[in-house]
């Protein structure tokens, strides 16, 4: 895991807080539309008793006294008139609802009087009724004043005489209210979930998936790897025992034919030996010579199978080195001087002897067919890459990818004078890549040829026991 949130753990962990998250989002929405609810049955239930009450006074006062009642009535959202019409005179209005109803139960039984009621939001701010605004004085009156958005109940009431008695009604709508208790609820839930029983679970899982990630890590650089303890959850176990056996089966298929090869060799060894002694007895001096340089160019060959053998088995335990002295101290040892450029320090982990080598035989086949050999190293994302360049004719490049194939020769006369065995870029790659890393050449734009081995940083991976069961 490079880091928390684009590792597993970080995106499960941001995954249940976005369901926590919309979970009280939707407890919230669906608390705020029944409370909203609740609110307007009962405005609308004590609208209807003020106007069932106002319609009973009405009807019992004489007719000297209804404005006195109405004006008595009134308030800054609310106002009450008789009217020869309805106010609701349109045929869509509400019928028999939960406000009608309440309206009939206050006023006399079996009463069959034409009751209408319109409720309706107000999607804009409104003011007070406009014949409201001298009312209440005050702090009260000032508040009233203010626009608000908010709901609109209309209601008429047929009286006697032809008359009606209209109502109109406006409340604000109730302000979203979370209360503090809420919020503290919800952090305390969320904080058990995740540190405690999530991050358990988490660990549980992402820890034998990182030891998982170092083994293979380890395995691509050709490290020795013990097999794995199978822990955490089922699958994750299955995964650790299937790396264990792919392991296995490597090592062992890896070593086979390792030893394969070595056995080849050696048992070369006699024939040739027996091919030489016989040689040597023969009495023509010309064929005797030719027949002894074919037998030691065999031999050569034989020699260089063991050697690519040795090349890339897995043997040397890795050491974590600084790059820039490794190479220091590789060009004092060497027979052949090439030409250093000392970069930042980079620290490597790989098998000494093995990269001696490596880099000794694609240096040494710089100076052989370029003149003279420039080496430099540099940092390129999480890899070390060490360039060698020579000064030579180059290669074709169909043929670049070829070279590293084993007793492949650009030069095809096969002749010790001019070149090897064309086992030497072989072996090289072979270790580069035991290494986790790699081997190319190019043709530099500058002439000549231009090797690029790349190798994996150290990652101080260090071997843990997980005790997570």
């Amino acid at each position: 895991m490079r880091g928390l949130v684009v590792g597993l753990r970080g995106q499960i962990l941001l995954l249940i807080i976005g369901c926590l998250v919309i979970a009280q989002a939707t407890s919230i929405w669906l608390f705020i539309d029944e409370r909203s609810l609740a609110v307007r049955a009962a405005i609308g239930a004590e609208a209807a008793g003020r106007a069932a009450n106002v319609a009973l006074l009405l009807e019992q006062a004489p007719k000297d006294l209804h404005s006195s009642i109405l004006s008595a009535a009134d308030s800054p959202l609310a106002r009450f008139r008789i009217d020869p019409r309805p106010a609701v005179d349109h045929l869509d209005h509400q019928a028999n609802g939960a406000v009608e109803e309440r309206i009939r139960s206050l006023l006399w039984n079996g009463d069959t009087r034409e009751i209408r009621v319109e409720l309706h939001e107000i999607g804009r701010p409104f003011s007070p009724i406009e014949s409201m605004r001298t009312q209440a004085p005050g702090p009260q009156g000032r508040t009233m004043h203010d626009r608000v958005l908010g709901l609109e109940l209309t209601l008429s009431i047929a009286l006697p005489d032809d008359e009606w008695l209209n109502v109109d009604t406006r409340f604000q709508r109730p302000p979203l209210q979370w209360p503090i208790y809420s919020a503290v609820s919800f952090v305390v839930t969320a904080a058990l979930l995740i540190g405690g029983a999530c991050w358990y679970l988490l660990s549980k899982l992402t820890w034998p998936l990182r030891s998982l990630t170092q083994a293979a890590e380890k395995l691509g650089r050709g490290e020795e790897s013990h097999p794995l303890p199978a822990v955490g959850p089922i699958e994750v176990r299955g995964l650790t025992e299937a790396f264990n056996l792919m392991q296995e089966r490597l090592v062992r298929t890896f070593s086979e034919k390792t030893r394969i090869m070595a056995a080849l060799g050696h048992d070369l060894r006699s024939p040739l030996t027996a091919l030489r002694v016989r040689a040597e007895m023969v009495d023509d001096e010309e064929t005797r010579g030719g027949l002894i340089a074919s037998v030691e160019e065999m031999q050569n060959m034989v020699e260089r199978t063991l050697a690519f053998a040795r090349g890339i088995a897995i043997s040397e335990t890795p050491e974590t080195i600084e790059l820039g002295k490794f190479l220091r101290d590789l060009k004092s040892d060497m027979l052949e001087d090439f030409q250093l450029e000392v970069g930042a320090p980079l620290d490597v982990r790989l098998r000494p002897q093995s990269m001696r080598r490596a880099l000794r035989n694609v240096i040494e086949n710089a100076i052989r067919y370029g003149g003279k050999a420039e080496v430099t190293y540099k940092r390129e994302n999480e890899r070390a890459v060490i360039e060698i360049r020579d000064y030579g004719t180059g290669i074709p490049s169909e043929l670049l990818e070829d070279v590293f194939e084993p007793f492949f020769r650009v030069e095809a006369s096969r002749s010790r004078e001019t070149g090897g065995t064309g086992l030497g870029l072989s072996i090289s790659r072979a270790i580069l890549r035991s290494h986790g890393g790699d081997a190319t050449i190019m043709n530099h734009p500058g002439g000549g040829i231009l090797a690029s081995l790349s190798l994996p940083l150290s990652q101080n991976f260090e071997d843990q026991e997980i005790l997570i069961s």
